[in-house]
């Protein structure tokens, strides 16, 4: 009886507490109104005692810039294009970096393994990140000098800082791709080659999903390699189990151990990362 009745207490506290909220409210928004007409009758008076001329309308004037016949780009658009290029990072990241071609090679790596989920694709997307910034630096660092840096500084103009980044990146990728490769999705978009006289007049468009199979071509011989003395391991497990009787043990579960003994011992990221590097030069 006793617990009813501090429990009907409670409730009409907390009655009387959402009312006093639901009153303050009502009564903040209604003065609102009221204050944004006081503000705008003090700005008219403002203006009279300046002797500015009031506007017709008595509404705001909204002044936006347009960047149109300078060279110097607006506080407005530089932040369009920043939540732009941001939007657009991920794809373009996959598309003309060497970051396909290093997760592609640490997913093998961990299957080959064995591990199923360690490694987790966080740490493997973060370490090819990485990598992948450490071997497009050079080519970064040339963009941001010879297009970003000129472009804000309105020494150059859009389309000339655009023509002037894309360079480093179209060089990059045909040290990476494949002639076969180039001529099927030249083949693809209708161009021949005998229209083209030099690497420089192949479109972006041709040369991105070239590079991309280029690529994934790359990544599974490396993946193929790794795969080898794993398998060697996981076949000597199974034929000695297998020898003893011991069929009903799956050879992985023994296996693994020893896979794991033989990439620790081999320094195997060390050297899976070496190679990976060393494979772009």
């Amino acid at each position: 009886m006793i617990n009813k009745i501090k429990n009907k207490k409670y409730i009409k506290m907390i009655l009387k507490s959402v009312l006093l909220c639901a009153v303050f409210g009502l009564i903040f928004f209604s003065s609102q109104p009221a204050y944004v007409a006081a503000t705008h009758v003090d700005s008219n008076t403002q203006d009279e005692i300046d002797g500015k001329p009031d506007s017709d309308d008595n509404t705001l004037d909204l002044r936006i810039s347009s960047n149109n016949g300078s060279l110097k780009l607006e506080s407005t658009l530089e932040i369009l294009i920043l939540l732009t290029i941001l939007s657009l990072a991920p794809s373009i990241l996959i598309m003309v970096t060497s970051f396909t071609r290093v997760i592609v090679v640490f997913h093998f790596l961990r299957t080959a393994l064995g591990t199923q989920t360690t490694p987790p694709n966080q740490v493997l997307v973060s370490l090819a990140l990485f990598i992948t910034i450490a071997i497009m630096s050079p080519v970064f660092t040339e963009i941001n000098s010879d297009a970003i840096q000129p472009y804000t500084k309105g020494k150059i103009t859009q389309e000339e800082a655009f023509n002037t980044g894309v360079k480093p990146i179209r060089q990059f990728m045909l040290k990476q791709t494949r002639d076969k490769d180039l001529k099927l999705f030249m083949d693809m978009n209708g161009k021949s080659p005998d229209d083209i006289k030099s690497y420089d007049d192949i479109p972006i468009t041709v040369i991105i999903p070239a590079f991309m199979i280029s690529e994934l071509r790359t990544a599974f011989i490396i993946g193929f390699l790794i795969y080898l003395p794993f398998i060697v391991i996981d076949m000597v497990v199974a034929s000695t189990l297998m020898s003893m009787g011991m069929m009903m043990l799956p050879p992985t579960t023994i296996s693994l151990p020893f896979k794991i003994l033989l990439f620790i011992l081999a320094d195997g990221w060390n050297l899976v990362v070496g190679q990976l590097v060393r494979s772009f030069n």
